[in-house]
């Protein structure tokens, strides 16, 4: 038998037990309404599916290779009337070449050319909307040049995210999708495929709960008319970063913005070679969030901060000695079987193979580099940046 006596009688013991089990309480709720509810979502639809016209924005910069390699799977699409549009802004490699080389076999492919840098704001905002402006029908699907489907319907399953039936919303403005890390063997993989998995199940999961914040402009989607009404990038063209993020934060709400993460409706994208390329793309994107309102970002980074809590109060009362180490071993493995489980039903869906058997430790690493991120922020004077 344990002796809880010395326990008791602690009063800062009993003070980090309490902390302990608070924070065991909400991640373990964190995890079953982000991950396990992502993991399973299914959404209502009104009707039949309808294949309204769509326009595929896309902004290149020397990206003939990733152009030339998945530019085909978006303009072989399974869609009655969709148009290809992709500005090419200011390429020096062969980027010009292969985009006429299709545009002689694809008549639905609008090719938007920047021979001169005439962008006076930072980032891809400005060559993303001349691009939009140049689409001729109001359903818009964005992604990047390095994305891929996973198949030829990927046009009809983001649209279905505008026939969603749902008693709570008006008119779909916006469609939130998800594009995940192919997977690789390598560790560096490995932590991009976790960081895409947990990251994409924090916006989808807090837009499923009626507070959409961002999105991913590798697989976004919304329509024009509401684009130009909104004032496009206007309140943040200072801003190099945000075409995606700041967008969505600033104009969704949940009557407007729905989700969809059918099978047919995801992008994946190779992971980074180099941890610096991966490292640099993590910092610009935490580089938007001061743009965000304080209690959005209390309310983002407040699953870290519980983690933390959990991990320093069950530290310190091994330490202290007043409560038994089996007790303390066994909340941690209450929250990691849990999280493993929740972690498991993303893997699944979005397949990112046995990554969740790992969750607990990569969560760890992450709590640590985002918070060097965070305290090492990055200027904002970078030029155009997928």
């Amino acid at each position: 038998m344990f002796d809880f006596s010395g326990f008791l009688t602690d009063i800062y013991s009993v003070a980090l037990a309490c902390v302990m089990l608070a924070t065991l309480i909400y991640l373990c709720l964190y995890y079953g309404l982000f991950y396990m509810r992502v993991g399973l979502y299914c959404p209502k639809r009104d009707g039949k599916d309808t294949t309204p016209p769509v326009s595929v924005v896309l902004t290149a910069r020397n990206d003939a290779a990733w152009l030339k390699e998945n530019l085909v799977y978006l303009l072989e699409q399974d869609y009655p009337d969709f148009e290809v549009v992709v500005v090419n802004y200011l390429s020096s490699d062969d980027t010009e070449f292969v985009l006429k080389l299709l545009c002689d076999y694809y008549p639905h492919l609008k090719v938007v050319p920047f021979k001169e840098d005439v962008n006076l704001f930072q980032g891809k905002k400005y060559p993303l909307s001349i691009g939009i402006k140049s689409a001729k029908n109001d359903i818009l699907l964005l992604a990047d040049p390095n994305c891929t489907p996973k198949n030829l319907h990927w046009l009809r399953g983001m649209v279905r995210g505008y026939q969603q039936a749902d008693s709570s919303k008006s008119k779909v403005e916006i469609v939130l999708g998800y594009c995940g890390m192919k997977r690789t063997k390598t560790l560096l993989g490995c932590l991009q495929q976790y960081d895409a998995l947990a990251y994409g199940a924090q916006y989808l999961g807090s837009a499923l709960l009626g507070h959409p914040y961002t999105g991913s402009g590798r697989n976004l989607s919304y329509r024009r008319s509401f684009f130009f009404q909104q004032g496009a990038f206007i309140r943040h063209y200072d801003v190099a970063d945000g075409s995606d993020d700041l967008f969505v934060y600033q104009n969704a709400n949940r009557r407007n913005t729905a989700v969809c993460i059918d099978d047919d409706a995801c992008l994946t994208v190779e992971p980074k070679k180099h941890f610096y390329q991966w490292h640099d793309e993590r910092r610009h994107r935490v580089a938007t969030r001061n743009r965000h309102g304080f209690f959005n970002r209390l309310s983002e980074s407040f699953p870290a901060w519980a983690n933390l809590l959990f991990y320093a109060a069950a530290v310190l009362l091994v330490l202290r000695g007043m409560l038994p180490w089996v007790a303390v071993v066994a909340a941690i493995a209450v929250k990691w079987a849990w999280q493993i489980v929740s972690f498991s039903r993303l893997t699944k869906r979005f397949d990112g193979g046995y990554v969740h058997f790992a969750a607990p430790l990569l969560e760890i690493y992450f709590i640590i580099a985002n918070t060097i991120l965070i305290l090492l922020p990055l200027p904002n004077n970078r030029k155009f940046k997928k």
